[in-house]
């Protein structure tokens, strides 16, 4: 598929036929994917927990639904995804990495950083998944995990502290779902976000 083609087709899936397998090729080329993101200082501080069983999938969705969250037609959607990733990022691997030699910060102090990298290359790595994904012919979503969820999910599959899921994504084949409300707020065109050699105070 034309890369224009894949950017334009994009779109959270939130409904998936459980009856079919994302195939292992599939979730290993998504996986080869999100490791050709950009990271900084080359440091790839990221690491990705792959549920594909039936038991696993449901324990991520017990450890990160709190416990008096409503039934609702979002989750029961997304529960049916055969495949999900968790994405996540490695603050001490880039303060290690930037106190090497060659980048000289002895220091290790995260006051240096303009913004936590750490999140965004896992954040880079997720988008190439979600356009792998439609190249594929699946779908996929990219989703949060509750803040008062995290420690239940970290004990469930014994993900290390260092390690914090910048979200998570479901994969699947498409099922028939409603498009989200907030699409109607429509999408703001080029010249509402873009400001050329000064900023335009006008632009909203």
């Amino acid at each position: 598929m034309e890369f224009d083609a894949v950017v334009r087709r994009r779109r959270m899936v939130r409904n998936y036929d459980p009856d079919r397998p994302v195939p292992s090729e599939i979730v290993d080329r998504l996986l080869e994917y999100a490791i050709r993101a950009p990271s900084a200082g080359f440091s790839q501080g990221w690491a990705f927990l792959v549920l594909t069983t039936a038991e696993d999938r449901a324990l991520f969705w017990a450890s990160t639904t709190p416990p008096d969250a409503p039934d609702n037609p979002w989750l029961a959607g997304m529960s049916r995804a055969p495949l999900i990733v968790v994405p996540h990022s490695n603050r001490e691997i880039y303060l290690d990495r930037y106190a090497a030699p060659d980048k000289g910060w002895a220091d290790r102090d995260e006051n240096r950083w303009p913004v936590p990298y750490w999140h965004i290359d896992a954040g880079f790595a997720s988008l190439l998944m979600l356009l792998g994904a439609v190249d594929a012919g699946v779908g996929a979503c990219f989703f949060g995990i509750p803040p008062e969820s995290t420690a239940t999910y970290r004990g469930a599959f014994g993900v290390p502290a260092v390690y914090t899921p910048i979200g998570a994504l479901t994969v699947g084949y498409p099922a028939p779902d409603r498009r989200s409300p907030s699409l109607r707020r429509g999408r703001r065109t080029v010249d509402q976000v873009v400001h050329r050699g000064r900023w335009r105070a006008a632009a909203s």
